[in-house]
């Protein structure tokens, strides 16, 4: 005689339905998830031009350099359901003209067939409360193909196909990073991250590792608003200060640089305007270019960065976790 099925549970037994059953009671379990555009560079969100030319307005070339209005981009991002605090991730293969934080693709006008993002990333798991979920997104270990992207796909006409960034040949031999990142909640305000890199290409490889930190711009547009301060309470722990919001503390795993700047225009870059301070391409241009003098060296700001230095051998791995509570 065969056994008896068991019966099955239904949604609301899991842990998963009990804290969607708590939402119902005020439990306030949707606050952080992935709330962060893919993209918004390029989007009307972004656009004060005259005539609507939002692509052209705020471009890809503008988004590690020029404040966001009304949101945030990143990869794997995750913030708070007003996006007052971020979190993403930045990555930097020794090779690239810039850090890769945002998903790159072709505008409206350069795609042949039409708007087209450039990129391999896959979602592969989540919850309805997103207390967890988990992304993989594959950085080619050469420099990423930016110009030759835009270059072919701008040749090709309507009839012909689309020129993709498997064939530019940056991923043969699989000579490229798979980036893992994984979000779970202990509780509503208790985050914890964790990214895990695996080297699958046949020689060793480095990886400049970014888990990034940082408050959406609210205060350049109003005087109602306070600046928003992160700032380095010890050596793996930050601490955010703002007199509306509570308190949180980001604590990095191992012993990471954490770098400083403002999220704010570079104006002399966008604008060819006279400012001082520590802009928003900071970060950027500390790790590729090697510019002291573009992060606070007080440990302060409204950005920060958790740098790691990862040295991978072919099939190699490492790991790194986050905790924002």
């Amino acid at each position: 005689m065969m056994d008896a099925i068991p019966p099955r549970r239904t949604l609301f037994e899991t842990t998963e339905g009990r804290r969607l059953a708590r939402i119902a009671e005020g439990a306030p379990w949707r606050r952080w998830g992935p709330y962060l555009s893919e993209r918004q560079w390029g989007t009307v969100r972004e656009d004060y031009s005259a005539g609507g030319t939002a692509w052209d307005y705020f471009p890809h070339d503008h988004a590690r350099s020029r404040a966001y209005r009304w949101g945030e981009d990143g990869i794997a991002g995750w913030g708070d359901d007003h996006l007052r605090w971020c979190l993403g991730l930045a990555l930097w293969n020794g090779r690239d003209p810039i850090l890769k934080e945002r998903m790159f693709g072709l505008t409206n006008a350069e795609g042949n067939h039409g708007e087209d993002v450039k990129e391999l990333w896959y979602y592969q798991d989540g919850t309805p409360t997103h207390s967890y979920m988990r992304m993989l997104y594959k950085y080619p270990q050469a420099a990423f193909p930016y110009a030759q992207l835009v270059e072919e796909n701008r040749r090709r006409g309507q009839g012909d196909p689309e020129f993709e960034i498997v064939d530019t040949g940056v991923f043969d031999e699989g000579r490229y990073f798979d980036v893992t990142v994984e979000y779970g909640k202990a509780d509503v305000d208790d985050t914890l991250m964790c990214v895990t890199v695996v080297n699958r290409g046949p020689e060793e490889a480095v990886l400049h590792l970014l888990p990034q930190f940082w408050a959406r711009n609210m205060w350049s547009w109003t005087t109602d608003i306070a600046r928003a301060r992160i700032r380095k309470v010890a050596e793996d722990v930050v601490e955010t200060a703002h007199p509306l919001f509570p308190a949180l503390r980001l604590y990095a795993d191992g012993a990471p640089e954490i770098l400083f700047c403002e999220n704010e225009t570079n104006f002399p870059r966008i604008f060819g305007m006279e400012a001082s301070g520590y802009f928003k391409d900071g970060i950027n241009d500390y790790v590729v270019h090697g510019e002291r003098a573009a992060v606070n060296p007080e440990g302060v700001g409204s950005k920060c960065a958790m740098l790691h230095r990862l040295v991978l051998p072919p099939g190699g791995s490492a790991r790194v976790r986050l905790r924002l509570r």
